[in-house]
């Protein structure tokens, strides 16, 4: 029989168990040492990083092998103007890169698939993101967040032989957690499943499911009630797309990545097996995490792909274009921009790639890693893509099609810029990204001081972790105040003769990681309690980090292709560049932990919410459109046509 529907109004939760749920939802343990953990605690471990580590030569093989295919399936079958100008990948294509294999990059070849590494399929996602950044949307979310990554760590043996090998050739997959009014505070999350008989019944809505237009699969999570047979809780399942009481509301469209199939997909009296389920009841948010901690790294492979596009029009553009009898790259104000994108470039290539290999050997917990990557090649690819527009003037407000229309170039600059916007925005938004770091950041110290500064602990509570705070401060508190980085023969394998000194950049990150890990311990004494508001500051903090650890990667990449002889005398004249630019934007965030507006901006909020400044909004119209904040996500049956359209 069909159970009713249990789907309630989005639960109402506090701050606190809010936060409660995200807690709950973290690896708790680290069984495995991290680079970028070392580095918020003041350990400059480059041993961790260093030598560069290297795959396998038959990964290199069928890496290489696969993304010479991938490259001419780019230049050949995919038209990025016409993805672009009808906001649509045309099925063709898709169903070109399911006969290349590309569905199934990173899924065994025991199931149909290609067994790709890390590295090459971040590889291959920067190529086909080049070619057009709908596909590179449409491959990754189908496998790094959709659903092979996670039945590839949580799922049955059934769940695999059932669904990896549809995955890996013909089945597209989406990932639906987000819903109308929950974004990244899962807690209050709405969509339901209740329990009936074999079954579960899932009722509720999910905004912004990439690939969800045209899945043939769904990761879905929803809220279990809890009961006698289950803990319930936050839970993931494997939903078939075209199962009785889906529909697909809505395609989406935005200011960029038009060719991307994103919509709203309302779930009514939906029945799915029991068998569908991905581990326990109450592991969904555990298994997302997880998964999103090699996930997160197909963005900035992305972000990597078009630094280089970027770069590559910078050059070309900035020799021929001539300004005051010169070309415009030889004025200081343009070259500045041109030098930014290049050093930047090979960072960004240099943590991915690294993040890449490491999360490939599985001998370095990178979930630090990971996230930096994405905060760091998602702020700086914005960055370098509005520097080639600027680069590129008025024609780089121009759009493609407008500039071949007249008779140059279709350069889309405009359009890189609109497609890159939302890599600040999803998988996790910088903002939200500094705060997930930045608990990570701190884990060591809340594991050992945590109950002092929680008012619901008792005072026998807070008297032990006072004892265990004293002991672990008495050791760790020292080793801050000296390091390698004072001696100025360290790292001497980095100062190679005839190569600008990268010595002397690592020297930096390393003393530059102890007054890191002593700003924290600082802040942390001042603010006890009240430092999880501190936003601003920790946001400060995490973004310090990711330049050190940018720093970091850069020294190693270069000094690896210096060792292999791969443009090694170029790559040391990147990495000096890229880790002298780092350094400056490195200070004035150590500056502004301490010099900031932050409590004044706090005080202007309170005005501005309160209505004190609402004069400064006269003067204007407002073209906004009628209708609520929020849409309407009642449960119930679907009164909308059904826009699904599985490619086959």
């Amino acid at each position: 029989m069909s159970a009713p529907s249990a789907q309630q109004p989005t639960p109402k939760v506090t701050e606190r168990e809010a936060r409660q749920v995200a807690e709950d939802a973290r690896e708790q343990d680290w069984r495995k040492p991290s680079f970028a953990k070392e580095l918020f605690l003041g350990r400059f471990r480059l041993d961790l990083i260093h030598p560069h580590p290297q795959p396998a030569g038959e990964d290199v093989r069928r890496g290489e092998e696969f993304l010479a295919r991938l490259r001419e399936f780019c230049e050949t079958r995919v038209d990025s103007a016409l993805i672009e100008r009808e906001a649509k990948i045309p099925d063709e294509v898709v169903n070109g890169l399911k006969e290349l294999g590309a569905l199934g990059m990173k899924i065994d070849v025991k199931y149909g698939g290609l067994g790709l590494t890390q590295v090459y399929y971040n590889r291959a996602l920067a190529l086909a993101g080049s070619a057009s950044p709908a596909i590179g949307a449409l491959l990754s979310a189908h496998q790094s967040i959709g659903v092979p990554q996670p039945l590839k760590t949580f799922g049955t043996q059934e769940q695999k032989d059932t669904f990896l090998p549809r995955l890996a050739r013909t089945d597209i997959s989406a990932f639906l957690l987000t819903e109308p009014d929950v974004g990244s505070d899962p807690a209050r999350l709405a969509t339901t499943a209740v329990r009936d008989g074999d079954d579960y019944v899932l009722d509720g809505v999910k905004l912004w499911t990439t690939n969800g237009v045209v899945a043939d699969l769904l990761v879905v999570m929803a809220r279990v009630p809890k009961s006698p047979e289950g803990k319930g809780g936050i839970t993931a399942f494997v939903v078939e797309a075209d199962a009785p009481g889906i529909t697909v509301e809505h395609r989406n469209a935005f200011m960029g990545l038009r060719g991307i199939e994103n919509g709203v997909t309302r779930f009514h009296q939906v029945r799915v097996p029991a068998a569908h389920r991905i581990g326990p009841e109450g592991a969904g948010l555990k298994i997302a995490l997880t998964t999103l901690n090699t996930g997160r790294l197909s963005l900035p492979a992305m972000c990597v792909g078009s630094g280089k596009w970027c770069l590559k029009i910078a050059r070309e553009w900035s020799a021929v274009r001539e300004q005051w009898g010169r070309p415009v790259a030889r004025h200081e104000a343009v070259g500045s921009k041109i030098a930014f994108i290049a050093a930047t470039t090979f960072a960004l290539e240099a943590v991915v790639d690294l993040a890449s290999q490491m999360a490939d050997e599985d001998r370095n917990d990178i979930r630090i890693e990971a996230a930096l990557a994405k905060l760091y090649g998602s702020e700086m690819g914005c960055l370098i893509a509005d520097e080639l527009v600027q680069i590129r003037g008025g024609r780089g407000f121009e759009t493609a099609a407008s500039l071949a229309a007249r008779g140059e170039r279709a350069v889309p600059a405009e359009q890189m810029l609109r497609d890159m916007r939302i890599n600040r925005i999803f998988e996790g938004s910088t903002e939200i990204m500094h705060l997930l770091i930045a608990r990570e950041a701190v884990d060591a110290h809340l594991k050992v001081a945590g109950d002092i500064i929680d008012p619901d602990k008792p005072l026998s509570a807070k008297a032990k972790a006072g004892a265990n705070a004293a002991g672990f401060y008495a050791k760790w508190l020292p080793k801050l105040v000296a390091g390698p980085g004072q001696l100025p023969t360290t790292y001497a394998e980095f100062n190679p003769a005839g190569h600008p000194d990268l010595a002397t950049h690592l020297r930096y990150v390393e003393r530059a990681s102890r007054k890191l890990a002593r700003s924290t311990f600082y802040a942390m004494s001042r603010w006890q309690g009240r430092m999880e508001t501190k936003q601003g500051f920790l946001g400060r903090i995490v973004d310090i980090g990711a330049e050190l650890f940018a720093m970091s990667a850069a020294c190693v990449r270069a000094e690896h292709l210096r060792a292999t002889d791969e443009h090694g005398r170029e790559a040391y004249q990147l990495a000096d560049a890229f880790c002298r630019q780092a350094r400056i934007r490195v200070e004035e965030l150590f500056t502004r932990l301490w010099s900031n507006t932050d409590d004044l901006d706090r005080r202007v909020v309170e005005g501005v919410l309160s209505g004190t400044y609402g004069w400064l909004e006269e003067g204007v119209v407002d073209p906004s459109g009628e209708g609520p904040w929020i849409a309407d996500a009642t449960p119930g049956p679907s009164t909308e046509e059904n826009v699904h359209r599985p490619i086959r």
